[in-house]
């Protein structure tokens, strides 16, 4: 490992072109500290990006990278991490980039289990292509796509990763960087395929998009910190989230009075339980937001079991041979006149 790398060697000599006050100059910061904390050599760290403003991600890291097509960052993704499993390989997205034109990509990276690091910006909006509404983005959302306000019913991000099966899946917001930066070394240090919804503000065309969630003044009354074996409590404890036997999760006032819920009663996180569990904590909209790891389990990744299929082959049948390969099978040569001879 690289020893005494600081958050500037990962800064890349581009100029950063975001909107002033835009999220992802928070998020990028976050990832520089991280990567330098980690110690990982950045000729070791590959970003792949999409279409999107957060796409431009791979100019201002100072490690290799790629700015690919929208939506198909995945896929690209996929086939370097297959070819080249000992690179640290980060796929960054957005909410339109990666759950629009990018959404099958999306669902087969993390289903394969793809040992990738994807980070999905979720500022609810286009903002690229200047404020139309995206698959999060809230009923009545007025742009210009949808001037009396949009009528999609939103796709939640982390419920669309559980219907994947995927193995590790968080959430963080841009603005709490000392969270933001625990959730993606957890995420870079998970054998598989990981997935952070970063909550992002667009201070252009979706200012405020997460203000109920984002104010530090009301974070003890909108935020849960999920931590992995302690109950999911809130509010200085004082408030916690039951699920009831008819599987509905309830937010209820905690105590040992009247019309409190004892703590014994409160929910447990647990990052390794059934699949259900997760989905139901993805489920929970309005206050409090969950914030953190929400599934984090262990299985083979997709290039690994590529790589040992790949070995397996070649101690059972050799190396092999291009040429007999192309002339194997249904083939057969083509003459002058197009001819098969």
């Amino acid at each position: 490992m690289t020893k005494n790398l600081t958050k500037k060697d990962f800064a890349s000599d581009q100029d950063v072109r975001w909107c002033p006050g835009c999220g992802d100059y928070a998020i990028l910061a976050s990832v520089q500290k991280c990567l330098a904390e980690l110690g990982v050599p950045r000729e070791k760290s590959v970003f792949i990006s999409g279409i999107g403003c957060s796409s431009r991600f791979p100019y201002y890291m100072n490690t290799y990278g790629f700015h690919s097509i929208h939506g198909r960052a995945p896929a690209i993704a996929t086939g370097l991490k297959v070819a080249r499993p000992d690179l640290d390989v980060w796929v960054i997205t957005g909410d339109g980039d990666g759950l629009s034109i990018g959404g099958n990509h999306l669902l087969h990276a993390l289903r394969r289990n793809v040992n990738l690091n994807i980070l999905l910006f979720n500022n609810r909006i286009y903002g690229l292509t200047k404020g139309q509404y995206s698959p999060t983005s809230s009923q009545e959302t007025k742009s210009p796509s949808s001037p009396v306000g949009s009528i999609d019913y939103p796709v939640n991000p982390l419920s669309f990763a559980m219907g994947a099966n995927a193995t590790f899946v968080a959430r963080a917001i841009d603005t709490d960087a000392k969270n933001l930066v625990s959730v993606l070394k957890k995420a870079q240090a998970h054998q598989g395929c990981s997935i952070v919804e970063i909550l992002q503000n667009c201070p252009v065309f979706n200012d405020n998009a997460w203000k109920g969630v984002s104010e530090k003044k009301q974070a003890k009354s909108t935020q849960i910190h999920l931590e992995d074996g302690k109950p999911l409590l809130f509010e200085d404890g004082s408030k916690g989230v039951k699920i009831g036997n008819d599987f509905q999760v309830e937010v209820v006032d905690v105590g040992t009075g009247s019309g409190q819920t004892p703590l014994s009663e409160i929910a447990i996180h647990n990052e390794k339980a059934s699949i259900a569990y997760h989905m139901l904590l993805a489920s929970l909209e309005g206050a409090p937001v969950p914030l953190g790891v929400f599934r984090n389990i262990s299985k083979t990744p997709y290039d690994e079991l590529v790589t040992k299929q790949i070995e397996g082959v070649r101690s059972s049948k050799g190396s092999g041979n291009l040429k007999e390969l192309l002339e194997s099978g249904m083939t057969w040569r083509v003459g002058a006149d197009g001819r098969p001879v």
